[in-house]
C-alpha cells in the first residue's frame, strides 16, 4: 500500500488537468493517474481554434502538453498507467493500477468519453484530416465544402444543421430508410435546402492521401457500391462514456456518471466527476475544463469538512 493521498484524479483531459491545477494550488498534493493513452480526445484533434487565449489556434496535442506541464508546475504527481480497479465501498477509497494500490480521501473522475467510430479503412488514418467526430469543433474549417455526415439520431441532425452554416452541402448517410431523430429535428433537416440524404447506405471506406477526398458508400439492400467525392466525413453515431470501472459502484445513466445537479458530487460521498464522463450535451474542451475547476473546489470543500470533523 502506498501512503494515503488527499485526492486522486483519474483521467488526463482538460477536466482532469484543470482539477489538478486547482487542487495542487490548494495544497492538496494531487495524484493524477493519466492513463496509457493520456490527454483525452484532444490528442486526436489537429487545430483547436475555439479554446480561449489562443488567438491563432493550437494543435490539440500541444494544448494538452501545455496543460500537463502546468499541472506538474504546481506539484501534481502524474502516473502514466491505467487504473485497473477502484474500491469506493469504504473509506479511505482505494485506486489500483497494474502494480500499485493507492488510498485516498477523495476521487475526481475525469475519464471522458470516446466517440463511436465506423471502424472502416481510412477512418483512423484521416482523423483530424477531414474525418471528425465534432461538428461544433471543426465545422468552421469546411467553409463552402461538401460534406458527409453519418447518423440518424437527434445529435446527427443537430450537427448536420450546424454544418450548413459553413458547408455548401451536407449529405446524411444513414443505413436505414428513416431517421431515429425526433420529429422536430427531422423537420429541421428535411426543410434545410443544404441537407441531402443517402438512405439504406453505409460508408465502407474513407479515401484520401493525407486528407479526405472521398468515401466508398454501399447500399445495404443491393450491395451496390459507389465512390462519392467529399471534403470531409463527420461521424455522429454517439459516444461511449469511459465508465466501465465504475459500473455497480456509482449511479450511472446510459453509462454517464450522475451528479447531484448542484455540484460535481456523485452518488458516493467524496467521489466527484467532471467533463465528458458526465456531460453528454456540450462535450467541449472548455466546458470540461470548467467542470474540472468545479470538481476541484467541491473536493477541497469536502476535504476541509472531513478534516474539520
Amino acid at each position: 500500500m502506498e501512503e494515503k493521498r488527499d485526492v486522486i484524479i483519474i483521467g488526463s483531459g482538460p477536466a482532469g488537468h484543470t482539477a489538478a491545477v486547482y487542487t495542487a494550488r490548494a495544497n492538496l498534493h494531487p495524484l493524477m493517474i493519466e492513463g496509457i493513452e493520456a490527454g483525452g480526445q484532444l490528442m486526436l484533434t489537429t487545430e483547436v481554434e475555439n479554446y480561449p487565449g489562443f488567438i491563432d489556434g493550437i494543435m490539440g496535442p500541444d494544448l494538452m502538453e501545455r496543460m500537463r506541464k502546468q499541472s506538474e508546475r504546481f506539484g501534481t504527481e502524474i502516473v502514466t498507467d491505467n487504473v485497473t480497479e477502484v474500491d469506493l465501498s469504504s473509506k479511505p477509497f482505494s485506486v489500483s493500477t497494474s502494480d500499485t494500490t493507492y488510498r485516498t480521501d477523495a476521487v475526481i473522475i475525469s475519464t471522458g468519453a470516446s466517440a463511436k467510430m465506423l471502424e472502416v479503412p481510412g477512418e483512423r488514418e484521416l482523423l483530424g484530416h477531414g474525418v471528425s467526430t465534432c461538428a461544433t469543433c471543426d465545422g468552421f474549417f469546411f467553409r463552402d465544402k461538401e460534406l458527409l455526415i453519418v447518423g440518424g439520431g437527434d445529435s446527427s441532425m443537430e450537427e448536420a444543421n450546424f454544418l450548413t452554416k459553413f458547408a455548401s452541402k451536407v449529405t446524411v448517410v444513414h443505413r436505414r430508410d428513416s431517421l431515429r431523430a425526433s420529429k422536430i429535428m427531422q423537420d429541421r433537416a428535411f426543410n434545410n435546402p443544404k441537407i441531402a440524404f443517402m438512405w439504406d447506405s453505409h460508408i465502407t471506406e474513407i479515401v484520401g492521401d493525407g486528407k479526405v477526398a472521398g468515401a466508398k458508400i454501399a447500399n445495404v439492400k443491393t450491395g451496390e457500391e459507389s465512390l462519392v467525392d467529399t471534403d470531409g466525413v463527420f461521424i455522429a453515431i454517439g459516444h461511449t462514456p469511459n465508465t466501465e470501472l465504475f459500473e455497480g459502484k456509482l449511479e450511472l445513466v446510459n453509462g454517464y456518471i450522475v451528479t447531484d445537479g448542484t455540484s460535481t458530487a456523485s452518488s458516493v460521498e467524496g467521489v466527484f466527476a467532471a467533463g465528458d464522463v458526465v456531460d453528454f450535451k456540450y462535450r467541449q474542451a472548455i466546458t470540461a475544463a470548467g467542470m474540472g475547476c468545479e470538481a476541484a473546489i467541491d473536493a477541497e470543500r469536502y476535504l476541509e469538512a472531513l478534516h474539520a470533523g
